[in-house]
């Protein structure tokens, strides 16, 4: 049976013009998103992001507008789920207290998923591994250049 995956995640950007991008492995696959995820039955966006981020980088965010709501059909990369990937501008209520990393996929022992800054100027769709946070990035850098 074929059923919708919500997806809700944030793009914080710091001080120096960079995002934050978090570097993943589960279900036996390398990926990089955005950070967020699932919406849970019974769970506003707006909830469920400020969970996720509580979740994945112990961090309180502000949620400070819209960005983008997928608008295509994506089938789910991990199983037969259709995804719908809804996107924000974050900001953190106070400073991260996360463990930065430069390259990719560098986790401390016993860990799966690391963060990363991403300058918005340098990045590209090659940095993230999944469609909608591909487009993402198109549509970030189009508007970071106004």
């Amino acid at each position: 049976m074929s059923y919708f995956n919500v997806r809700v995640y944030g793009l914080l950007i710091n001080e120096d013009s960079e995002v934050l991008l978090s570097d993943e492995f589960a279900v036996e696959r390398y990926f990089t998103k955005f950070p967020g995820g699932g919406v849970e039955f019974g769970e506003g966006l707006i909830d469920a992001l400020k969970r996720e981020f509580i979740e994945e980088c112990n961090a309180e965010i502000e949620v400070l507008r819209h960005f983008y709501t997928t608008d295509f059909y994506e089938k789910s990369s991990f199983n037969d789920s259709q995804v719908l990937s809804i996107y924000y501008l974050v900001k953190p209520v106070k400073p991260l207290q996360l463990n930065f990393k430069c390259k990719v996929f560098d986790f401390d022992e016993g860990t799966s998923q690391c963060f990363r800054w991403k300058k918005i100027t340098e990045l590209t769709e090659d940095d993230v591994t999944f469609r909608t946070d591909k487009i993402t990035v198109r549509l970030l850098k189009d508007e970071f250049k106004k």
